[in-house]
């Protein structure tokens, strides 16, 4: 806040001399005086501004009331109504600031979650994550794909989907995408043929479980249906569902990108 000003060496200071002295803008003090709030008391012969000792004073106090967070109009009624309730309106202002400050808080809290799974992916601990995935997760996996992927546009989707979750989240999460294994692994015992209605259904609810981690297109999840098939760990996990379900989900989510135009084997992750 400006220091108070000197009554002996104020009397006619400009506006750029006032600036300086209260540490605000010209603009400011032209739209104070604009709006009545504040006004000079002399002006030159050219008709310049020109502020007093006690000019200044009530400048010093509506810069201390506008620091503190008041609008101009309340400024006005406190510096003009003896009958104003000042410590009220400070009190209603230090409401809206406390206000204010939880708000900050909890944006600071949640950029803390965004910078934490941006860089982690998932905001569990090793028990939360066993509890959550089953004894068969492995809580070095979200580290791998930090490494693997951290540089892509779907692992900011997957944190940003991430920050927001927390074990009930996840495990909703976790019984879908175990409750459509299971559709997949049935369906496949049933003789569901690839390119049919049900199998391209399943193709189609793999990618709206899969959306709780990041949108995936059918050119993705042709990707995805290699990769399932051709790595061990994925290829391992699908056949202990059921033996050979790596292979036909493969088959199936490439019958129904070829209905909609999209050649399995030059398909690529867009």
């Amino acid at each position: 806040m400006g220091n108070m000003p000197d009554a002996a060496d104020t009397d006619g200071l400009t506006v750029g001399q006032v600036s300086k002295r209260l540490g605000v803008t010209v603009r400011a003090l032209h739209h104070w005086d604009e709006v009545g709030l504040a006004r000079p008391s002399l002006r030159t012969a050219a008709g310049y501004r020109l502020y007093t000792a006690g000019d200044l004073e009530r400048l010093h106090r509506v810069v201390v009331y506008r620091e503190l967070g008041l609008g101009l109009d309340r400024i006005r009624d406190v510096l003009e109504d003896p009958a104003a309730d000042v410590p009220g309106a400070l009190r209603a202002q230090r409401a809206q600031v406390d206000e204010r400050i939880d708000r900050l808080q909890r944006l600071g809290a949640g950029l803390d979650r965004m910078i934490d799974a941006q860089e982690h992916g998932l905001l569990l601990t090793t028990e939360q994550q066993a509890a959550v995935f089953g004894p068969q997760w492995n809580p070095d996996w979200p580290a791998r794909a930090r490494q693997l992927y951290g540089g892509t546009t779907q692992w900011t989707q997957y944190a940003e989907r991430s920050a927001s979750r927390g074990p009930e989240e996840w495990r909703a999460v976790a019984e879908a995408v175990a409750c459509l294994e299971r559709a997949l692994g049935d369906a496949m015992d049933a003789g569901v043929e690839p390119g049919s209605p049900e199998a391209n259904r399943l193709v189609e609810r793999h990618r709206e479980v899969f959306a709780s981690y990041f949108p995936l297109t059918r050119r993705m999840q042709v990707c995805l249906g290699r990769m399932y098939e051709a790595d061990p760990g994925f290829a391992a996990h699908y056949d202990g569902i059921r033996a050979g379900l790596a292979a036909w989900f493969r088959r199936i989510v490439d019958a129904d990108a070829r209905a909609h135009g999209i050649d399995p084997d030059t398909a690529s992750w867009r």
